[in-house]
């Protein structure tokens, strides 16, 4: 059992971060319940297999009408937590805002996940993971000199800056709550998120070690010994080595005359000393670099893509990867000494566990035949 066994949490569902944030109580053990609209028709936010629908039932509601609304309040009633990520406002006209569900269960966790926050001049504007990490500094920093910034996927504002912190923030208001007994609001945004993220950024700067433009810095590709370079088979290895005795094994690794590349440290020969690396390593094939790194600490590592990744030794021997249902997707994570996280189960067919969530909160069978009818439910 995992460690969050007890919790029991309702998911409204939604775009990226709020199933991301959910995803990863679930896979702690949580009880989740996933309420989506009773009538979807095109569905961006389902297709098969997605990790972010597992280990979790699946309700379908028509959150617009009186009843769809009574059914999310009782499911409130029991949870722990609630999670949604709609624009400011919008769970309140439904009548399961906050008021209206702490009004239900002064015990809740109300988690909202929006990219601006619930307040402030651009509360109600549209936006995307890049338009967020955008105003939060986050993206400027990304990229090669001289050229444009790069999106990150959408892993900075969507899933770091956004559904991890919603998710810790929920745990964090669960410890306060074991000692006041009450619950709160947790608002998340993606902005503020992606700008705790580049706390360390902020850091270097104010000691003046990150002052140049992008991509001339130590950490953002700038620095010859923080990059990645191509090899002899059109694949790449990533190079992490900083400090000089990582350095040293690095240089002995590619068999690199060291009085060449001296002035490592000097940003001025920077781009001379990453000619000379990347000269050394277009010479063999990215795993023959790997396995002649192995056992050092030169810090070059093979570039993997997700299927590669699965199938690393060192990932199979974590268990870093599973397959549900035949398809590769991440493990629950971090790792727990007791409270094990088990596997998690495969996404089910959306809606399909409404009866089963309604008998659980105690309709009888007749009127759960007459909310589909009347399509409250699916």
């Amino acid at each position: 059992m995992g460690p969050l066994s007890s919790l029991k949490v309702v998911e409204l569902a939604g775009l990226a971060p709020a199933p991301f944030a959910t995803t990863v109580l679930a896979d702690l053990g949580a009880d989740v319940v996933r309420v989506d609209r009773a009538k979807p028709g095109f569905d961006v936010l389902t297709f098969p297999h997605d990790p972010l629908s597992r280990s979790r039932r699946w309700i379908g509601v028509d959150t617009k009408s009186q009843e769809g609304r009574d059914i999310v309040l009782r499911l409130v009633e029991d949870a722990d937590v609630l999670i949604e990520g709609f624009r400011p406002g919008v769970t309140e006209r439904l009548g399961i805002g906050p008021d209206d569900c702490l009004a239900r269960n002064p015990g809740l966790i109300y988690g909202r996940i929006t990219g601006w926050g619930q307040d402030g001049p651009l509360a109600q504007a549209a936006g995307h993971d890049i338009n967020y990490i955008g105003l939060a500094g986050a993206l400027e920093p990304i990229g090669r000199a001289g050229e444009r910034p790069v999106p990150p996927l959408n892993l900075l504002g969507d899933f770091g800056g956004g559904g991890m912190l919603l998710a810790m923030g929920v745990l964090a208001a669960l410890v306060e709550r074991s000692v006041s007994g009450r619950g709160q609001v947790v608002d998340a945004s993606m902005v503020e998120g992606s700008a705790l993220l580049t706390a360390g950024m902020h850091g270097l700067k104010n000691i003046g070690l990150w002052s140049k433009g992008r991509g001339e810095n130590m950490l953002d590709g700038g620095a010859p010994f923080y990059d990645t370079y191509e090899t002899s088979d059109g694949k790449y290895v990533a190079v992490g080595a900083i400090e000089e005795r990582f350095w040293g094994d690095l240089v002995k690794v590619l068999e690199i005359d060291p009085s060449s590349v001296a002035g490592r440290l000097d940003p001025a020969q920077w781009e001379p000393v990453r000619s000379i690396l990347a000269a050394a390593i277009r010479t063999r094939t990215r795993d023959e670099w790997t396995k002649r790194a192995e056992g050092t600490d030169a810090c070059l590592t093979p570039v993997l893509d997700t299927a590669e990744a699965a199938a690393h030794p060192h990932n199979v021997a974590r268990g870093t990867f599973v397959a549900l249902d035949g398809h590769t997707q991440p493990s629950p994570a971090p790792k727990f000494s007791r409270t094990t996280a088990e596997t998690p189960t495969p996404p089910v067919e959306p809606r399909s566990s409404t009866t089963e969530v309604l008998t659980d909160l105690g309709y009888a069978q007749s009127e759960i035949d007459r909310l589909r009818t009347n399509g409250v439910i699916a």
